[in-house]
């Protein structure tokens, strides 16, 4: 069956409700288009959860930064509704900036705290343009189960505290980190990477895994497994946003003096050539990432 493509609220409402009317559960997946594998596995995963799945494919303006790529940022709708509708989608929503920011709109959504390390820190009001354009989707699609990829573990924490401060009717649903073969975290944005570049970002995911190493053999200490990491990088010649290490529930970053007690987030974001790449792994409770020797 083809999916539906859907370009308003007042269509996408009517839709869900009938979908619901006849008992079936929806679930959704919100994107920005440019889908890849990992997309679709959140799809897939939806579909397991619920009988309709809605992927949503707008490129949100309020979560760009002045020198960000927006306006570069790949869009191929056609593509993306073939694929949303090869893992499992029922419905395409793909509106327009006007029908997601009418005219005089003046509202945002924010979540404190959870936005001031990491990305927030680089990226001022990021967080604020993605928890505003999430919380209009949600209320455009109603009661339904979201599945968020976990390489965006800022995000995904971020819009599990919106969604349970503001009472929404969504079950959130983190999905585990997809990789290319050779390791690298997949992302849209790895597009726009040279070939030596691509090489040069596999030290990301090495990194990880060497710090994941350490910490297996007993390595407890804040300032070695940053340090692990942030070297790797520097040696890559990558530009390192940032490599740290923190609370992954409150997200706040944990001073280089301590010593680790339980499964901690590590976290980077680094720049390869003109393109800012993040990737993460919980301590103590993921796998490393598996990077063959002399994968390109």
């Amino acid at each position: 069956m083809s999916a539906v493509v859907l370009s308003t609220v007042e269509q996408l409402r009517a839709w869900t409700d009938a979908a619901r009317g006849r008992g079936h559960r929806i679930g959704v997946v919100p994107t920005m288009g440019a889908l890849h594998e990992g997309h679709l596995a959140l799809v897939r995963e939806a579909k397991r959860r619920a009988e309709d799945v809605v992927v949503t494919i707008f490129v949100n303006p309020t979560q760009f930064g002045p020198s960000e790529d927006f306006a570069a940022y790949p869009r191929d709708l056609a593509r993306d509704v073939g694929l949303a509708e090869s893992a499992g989608a029922t419905v395409v929503f793909a509106p327009s900036a006007a029908e997601m920011y009418p005219e005089g709109e003046t509202t945002r959504v924010s979540v404190a705290e959870l936005t001031d390390e990491l990305c927030g820190r680089s990226r001022p009001g990021h967080f604020t343009g993605v928890t505003t354009i999430v919380a209009k989707l949600f209320n455009a699609v109603g009661p339904a189960v979201a599945v968020f990829g976990r390489k965006d573990y800022q995000q995904l924490e971020v819009i599990r505290r919106m969604v349970r401060d503001l009472l929404l009717p969504i079950e959130i649903v983190g999905y585990p980190i997809v990789r290319e073969a050779n390791g690298l975290a997949l992302s849209s944005r790895n597009a726009y990477l040279s070939p030596e570049d691509r090489v040069r970002a596999l030290s990301i995911p090495r990194s990880l895994a060497a710090a994941n190493g350490a910490f297996s053999s007993g390595e407890r200490s804040v300032r070695v497994l940053r340090e692990t990491v942030r070297g790797a990088l520097d040696r890559a010649g990558l530009i390192v946003g940032y490599v740290e290490l923190a609370d992954p529930w409150r997200l706040t970053v944990l001073d280089d003096e301590l010593l680790l007690e339980g499964a901690t987030l590590l976290a980077v974001a680094a720049q390869v050539g003109k393109t800012r790449l993040i990737d993460n792994l919980l301590l103590g409770e993921d796998s490393s990432p598996d990077v063959p020797s002399g994968a390109e």
